[in-house]
Parts: structure tokens; C-alpha cells; sequence
């Protein structure tokens, strides 16, 4: 460690303008500021893989809108009009609606990230920026799906005459919420696909799972009392309630504990994600 201090020192000393140095493992304010500082290649990852996700289509972006209105409807049938579940006073389809926009955003972008280091191994392997700006482009190009999706969420509202209230108002601090455990989620498996390929092939089978273990097609008031804190554990159940809350109003009836365990789970992936992905960036170039 002395000795690379010294090579800096001597190589700042030597140089006539600014000297960047890159090391296999940049202190936290340095990393930080270069994370800044490659903004520009952010933007160009993410208009990148929208192009691509969309080019030769016949439909283009519609395929935003088709998936969640396509689930919207299987959903209503099988649980709203087969099962008969409650909607707490609101249009089964619009209280599915709202829940599938958390869900669908969550699903897609996880996806995405999941695989983003592995399939940028030609970049990765050959030019220096920070790693963390990869799975994080999959987040952003999410997220364009999810304000898509959340258009038709509103005309729907009006039409069905539910337009979101006040309580809208809170909806940034939800999708906020998503957005970090999304991001925290992915450093998690993006890391771990680098070394261990079969997390492409069980992550389908997590989301496939989970679609059934969160509330989108039903309401949480379906759970049995006793199992509801348990069932906050999945941090996803907080935010799909939290949208609901936000966008159908206080019928919905949001629980402020379960809230709680829902930002404390996502706190707990999003730091060790952080963690465990800038503690194994620099050896990605090796294993790809």
C-alpha cells in the first residue's frame, strides 16, 4: 500500500496538469465523484438499451402500455370476478392497475439489472468507469416504462371517476422507496451472475413467485391479521400498499408499522447491496 502511495506522489510530482489515478479499489469520495462525473455515459447507457429494447417493433413503446393492461385484465378476472376478493371500494381494476405499477416497474427492472454486467462484458473488460453506473442505467430505463404505464393509470382513474387525491402528493416518496430497493436488489445479483450464471435462470422463477407472495392482484386485507407482520417482511408488500394509499385514497388503509418494516428491509438490501458490489467491482474484468 506504501508503495502505491509513492508511485501517486511521484507521478503527481512529475506531471505538468491534473493527474487522474485508477486503483482497483477508489476511496469512497473519490468513487463517488467519478460516479458523477460519468453522467454522460449514464444518459448514453440508458437511451442505448431504449432503443434497443424497442427496435423492430411493430408496436414500439405500446408494448409498455399492452403488459400492464394485459395483466391488469387476467387479474380483475380471476381474482375480482372468479374469486370475488374485496377492493376495499374500489374499481377491481383499477386497484389491480395500481398495484401492478410497482410490481411490473420491479419485475422488469430487476430483469434487466440482473444481467447488466454480464452483458456489458465487452465494456467492462476493457475500459475503467464505475461498475455501479451499469445496473443503475437498467433502473433509469425502468423507470420510462413506469411514467408509460402510470399515464394509462391516470386516464383509467378519470374514466372510472377516481382520480388520485391528495394523498398523490406522497407517491414520489413510494416510487423513491422502489427505485432504491430495485437498485439494491440488482447489485446484489448482477454481482453475484458474474461468478454464478444460474442466478439468470432462478431469478425468473423468484419474480414468477413473488407476482403470487405480494399483493397485486388482490389487497392485503385478504392476509390473515396474524400473518401481517410477517407479510410486511417483503418489502414490496409496503410499497404496493403505499401506492395504493397514494392513488385510490384512505379506503385502501395504509399501516404505518408495515411501512416501516417496508423501509427498513429495503434500507438493509439497498446497503449491503452497495457493499457487496463495490467490494467485488474490481475483480469483474477477471471472471468475464
Amino acid at each position: 500500500m506504501s508503495g502505491d502511495a509513492n508511485e501517486i506522489k511521484a507521478a503527481r510530482a512529475h506531471a505538468v496538469g491534473p493527474v487522474t489515478v485508477i486503483t482497483s479499489k477508489p476511496d469512497g469520495q473519490r468513487y463517488w465523484n467519478e460516479l458523477w462525473e460519468g453522467r454522460e455515459l449514464l444518459g448514453m447507457m440508458v437511451w442505448r438499451d431504449m432503443v434497443v429494447r424497442y427496435k423492430q417493433t411493430a408496436m414500439g413503446i405500446g408494448w409498455a402500455l399492452l403488459r400492464p393492461l394485459a395483466t391488469m385484465l387476467v387479474f380483475s378476472l380471476v381474482f375480482g370476478n372468479i374469486a370475488n376478493l374485496p377492493s376495499n371500494g374500489a374499481p377491481y381494476a383499477l386497484m389491480v392497475f395500481a398495484g401492478l405499477l410497482p410490481w411490473l416497474f420491479f419485475s422488469a427492472a430487476l430483469s434487466d439489472g440482473s444481467n447488466s454486467v454480464v452483458g456489458n462484458a465487452n465494456l467492462v473488460s476493457k475500459v475503467y468507469f464505475p461498475r455501479l453506473i451499469i445496473p443503475l442505467s437498467s433502473v433509469l430505463v425502468g423507470l420510462a416504462d413506469f411514467l408509460l404505464a402510470m399515464t394509462v393509470y391516470l386516464v383509467m382513474s378519470f374514466v372510472y371517476g377516481m382520480p388520485p387525491g391528495l394523498n398523490a402528493l406522497f407517491l414520489p416518496l413510494f416510487l423513491l422507496q422502489l427505485c432504491f430497493l430495485i437498485l439494491g436488489s440488482s447489485l446484489w445479483v448482477a454481482a453475484l451472475s458474474v461468478w454464478y450464471r444460474d442466478y439468470r435462470h432462478l431469478l425468473p422463477v423468484v419474480l414468477q413467485l413473488g407476482v403470487y407472495l405480494s399483493p397485486v392482484g388482490f389487497a392485503s386485507s385478504v392476509v390473515p391479521e396474524k400473518w401481517r407482520l410477517l407479510y410486511a417482511l417483503n418489502p414490496m408488500v409496503g410499497i404496493i400498499d403505499g401506492f395504493r394509499w397514494t392513488l385510490l385514497g384512505d379506503a385502501q388503509g395504509l399501516r404505518p408499522i408495515e411501512v416501516l418494516v417496508s423501509v427498513i428491509v429495503t434500507t438493509l438490501i439497498l446497503w449491503t447491496g452497495l457493499r457487496f458490489f463495490r467490494g467485488s467491482e474490481h475483480r469483474f474484468s477477471d471472471a468475464l
